[in-house]
């Protein structure tokens, strides 16, 4: 019996000049959470005075252990940069696990207020 292909992440960037937006269509897994963690770093890496970074997850399907953990890590690398971080469009199953693992407010948290870094969240 042939085991079927695991269901591939596709992902579309939309930018302006301090604002990238990466729209997740697929499972974010095991063997797709680098694909995103490598899109995320290569935009922090090309525009240094990016301002937002935006993760449109209206089109997610599965999250496992290793997207989450890409979504921390990206979290980690946007917050070093001072870009803010915004994980939008959440379908249930993602509110789900951030919930379980404690990590919601961690990767929900609302904008800074005026006067902090922007890469500094508040809880």
């Amino acid at each position: 019996m042939t085991t079927p292909p695991p269901d591939h992440l596709r992902l579309t960037r939309v930018d302006t000049e301090d604002r990238v937006r990466i729209e997740l269509d697929g499972d974010l897994d095991h063997d797709t959470a680098d694909l995103l963690v490598n899109e995320a770093t290569a935009q922090l890496v090309a525009r240094p005075g990016l301002g937002d970074l935006h993760l449109h997850c209206g089109r997610l399907g599965t999250i496992d252990s290793m997207g989450l953990s890409a979504l921390l890590m990206i979290s980690r690398r946007t917050t070093a940069a001072g870009v803010r971080l915004h994980v939008e469009d959440r379908p249930a199953n993602l509110d789900r696990i951030l919930r379980l693992t404690g990590t919601f407010d961690h990767l929900t948290a609302p904008e800074p207020l005026p006067g902090r870094s922007p890469g500094r969240r508040t809880h």
